[in-house]
């Protein structure tokens, strides 16, 4: 059932958020990556830090079940919808500041194209290396946002922590408090966010001068790179990797391994793309990616012993996975699998080596 508010919690939200700005029973599909998820009872649009930090504290005392909201990528949204408050943080606000070489910006700005744009126009570098991933700057911390460093050697993992100067946070004792990178006990997709309720409301990039060519050369680099490895979300949505890494193994080299590329239940299919990552092909459910999710732990872990744990987040309300029998699709020509792409690349040296 929605969520009904008493009269004095709704006079209050509304108080502190202003009553043109909560909206009831908004379809939450069109604010993620996977174009999936039912309404939420309750939807509130932080557009400053500021804002953002009097919802969370709002929605705290009194005591109302709530989800702060980012770009919706790494989440899988239930076809039942959010019962409560959702805050969607869209506070953007940036300043560069060019005789310190940083970039303070608030936590809901869009890491590519927004904000990388804004540090390479400035000539400061540090952020180009992150293109192509839909994360806001507080998702981006969230997960220690991270990409290979730059072509040919993609010699190591650059990790957006290696930037990070300090934080403005609102805390989970709901104090407004400023950290340096230290506080976030970062790992690999990993922060102290994942163990604490505290929210970032913005963050300053300590950065350094830089050729805006060699930035934007990156930049194709890494674009072209995923292109290749990751399907387009305006045509084929996703949530991004569904499986946490299995270290020297990987999931998606045991999802390969056991024939799942192509397989489909409803509208989900495991991409041929990349086998770690399940798209919305034609109009899939949630309960479509819960069962091909399923399907594929129950696959892997019978033919290779492995169990593999998904690294995407569950959000809100789910009816039961679909109960119909999964089946394959074919790899469309112009896609190459890992398989493919490996091959070719071999090729491609060995061709380079016979030259010389």
């Amino acid at each position: 059932m929605p969520t009904t508010f008493d009269d004095a919690t709704l006079s209050a939200l509304r108080d502190a958020m202003g009553a043109d700005r909560l909206r009831q029973d908004v379809p939450l599909a069109p604010f993620t990556t996977f174009k999936i998820g039912g309404p939420a009872d309750w939807f509130y649009e932080a557009r400053t830090a500021d804002q953002l930090a009097t919802a969370v504290r709002t929605a705290r005392a009194l005591g109302i079940r709530h989800f702060l909201l980012g770009t919706g990528a790494n989440i899988l949204i239930g076809d039942l919808g959010f019962r409560g408050l959702v805050i969607r943080n869209a506070a953007r606000h940036r300043t560069v500041r060019p005789e310190r070489h940083q970039l303070w910006v608030e936590s809901g700005a869009i890491m590519w194209p927004d904000i990388i744009e804004t540090a390479v126009a400035a000539g400061l570098s540090g952020l180009e290396h992150y293109v192509g991933i839909p994360s806001t700057v507080g998702g981006a911390l969230w997960q220690n946002l991270h990409f290979l460093s730059p072509p040919p050697e993609r010699a190591r993992t650059m990790y957006i922590e290696e930037v990070l100067l300090e934080a403005d946070l609102l805390t989970e004792d709901t104090e407004r408090r400023t950290v340096d990178v230290d506080y976030f006990n970062f790992g690999y997709d990993q922060s102290i966010l994942h163990e604490r309720d505290d929210v970032v409301l913005s963050a300053t990039f300590q950065l350094e001068p830089g050729d805006p060519e060699r930035m934007r050369a990156i930049i194709a680099a890494n674009l072209a790179w995923r292109s290749e490895r990751h399907p387009p979300l305006d045509t084929e949505p996703s949530a991004g990797s569904i499986f946490q890494k299995i270290e020297g193994v990987g999931a998606g080299r045991l999802i390969d391994e056991c024939g799942l590329l192509g397989c489909r239940i409803g509208g989900a299919e495991v991409t041929h793309r990349h086998a770690n990552i399940i798209i919305n092909r034609e109009n899939a459910t949630a309960a479509d990616v819960r069962a091909l999710i399923d399907h594929v732990q129950t696959t892997v872990e019978r033919e290779t012993g492995y169990h593999l744990t998904p690294e995407i987040s569950f959000i809100g309300d789910f009816a039961p996975p679909t109960a119909s029998a999964p089946y394959f699709v074919p790899k469309p020509p112009d896609v190459l699998t890992a398989k493919e792409r490996a091959q070719r690349g071999k090729e491609q040296r060995d061709a380079i080596e016979r030259k010389t």
